[in-house]
């Protein structure tokens, strides 16, 4: 199998029977578009807030605690910042619903470094920021190496119910609205080494959590993806069977929740997660092709996390591990990922005032 970016514009002359027909842009999509106006009318502030945050960040895949899908809240004038590493790595895949591996590819190895930040605007709404920086490569083939920031992540996160619930505990429900936009212009159409799809996305998330007055909790969380196209540095492209005569991709939507349950109290985290995404439309991998941007991508992951908070005059710093497994997919890899780092808790309340 010949992952050579020449080989998809052969496969174009190579398959005259399929038809042939012009791309229709996703243009009917009203949440894409709102996602657009939104980030439009926020680009001046986004620009003076851009320059610190990048040199704050060291970099990153995705926060496992005081995230968009968990049900911890900051405090009031709180803020809750990190810097992790990841290390994701795969050397089989699925190309639709057949698993193999590939010799052109070897081992696929990503790995990032993130910052974060989660501001506590007030007790029940926080504010959280992504930067991630990104490296691949292939341990085999032709395929060159990549790395550069990656998306700016903005959400926000909203506690409306808070009422006990049982005796043994309370329940909670959360409403998030995130969004993300490329950072740089880095090349999508170069799978599986790019380092992201290059879409600017919106998404909706509801999360429902029980936490026990012992410390243990269980959350579910969903959440529905709005993707806007995506442009290419060429004027046609060849998937689902099709010749597409343009350089504008349609992006599929996605689905996803995740489901997870474990230990929380006085900052220490033991927790297990069940992810599962749905990509709702898109193609599989051709045989013998490169994946492409707007390909079908399934998935489903298993983890574990703990988080501990550093005893000492160190107590507002704390140390995070994840192991992740993708036990199921289709056009993804089988990827096992690690993620490492610290956190910090910064209070910004006055001496003496109510947090």
């Amino acid at each position: 199998m010949t992952f050579v970016c020449a080989l998809v514009e052969l496969s174009q002359v190579c398959f005259p029977s399929h038809p042939i027909r012009p791309h229709r842009p996703n243009t009917g999509n009203l949440a894409v578009r709102l996602g657009v106006v939104v980030y439009r009318l926020c680009t001046k502030p986004l620009k003076k807030l851009l320059p610190p945050l990048v040199m704050l960040a060291s970099l990153s895949a995705t926060l496992h605690a005081q995230t968009v899908d968990d049900a911890i809240m900051i405090p009031k004038k709180t803020l809750f910042t990190g810097a992790l590493y990841s290390h994701d790595t795969w050397n089989q895949y699925w190309e639709g619903p057949l698993e193999r591996t590939n010799g052109n590819l070897g081992t696929v190895k990503t790995q990032s470094v993130s910052w974060t930040g989660n501001y506590g605007i007030t007790d029940r709404l926080d504010v959280l920021v992504t930067v991630p920086y990104v490296w691949t490569h292939a341990s085999q083939g032709v395929l060159h190496s990549m790395h550069g920031f990656q998306d700016f992540a903005l959400g926000a996160k909203y506690n409306f119910l808070d009422r006990p619930f049982t005796e043994a505990g309370r329940i909670r429900a959360f409403a998030v609205v995130a969004g993300g936009i490329p950072m740089t212009g880095y090349t999508p159409d170069f799978q599986p080494l790019s380092i992201g799809l290059g879409a600017k996305r919106i998404a909706a998330r509801g999360t429902l959590n029980f936490q026990s007055n012992r410390g243990w909790f269980l959350t579910g969380s969903t959440a529905y993806t709005w993707r806007d196209n995506v442009t290419l540095n060429r004027n046609s492209y060849f998937t689902e069977g099709q010749l597409f005569l343009t350089n504008q991709v349609q992006m599929p939507n996605v689905f996803d929740y995740v489901v997870s349950g474990g230990w929380f109290r006085r900052g220490l985290m033991l927790q297990g997660l069940f992810f599962q995404q749905r990509t709702q439309g898109g193609g599989d991998i051709r045989r013998q092709d490169m994946p492409f941007i707007s390909n079908m991508m399934n998935l489903s992951r298993v983890s574990g996390m703990v988080m501990y908070p550093i005893p000492g005059p160190l107590h507002n710093l704390a140390y995070q591990f994840t192991y992740g497994y993708v036990v199921d997919g289709r056009n993804v890899g089988q990827s096992t990922t690690i993620t490492t780092g610290f956190d910090y808790t910064v209070h910004f309340a006055k001496r003496g005032q109510k947090q």
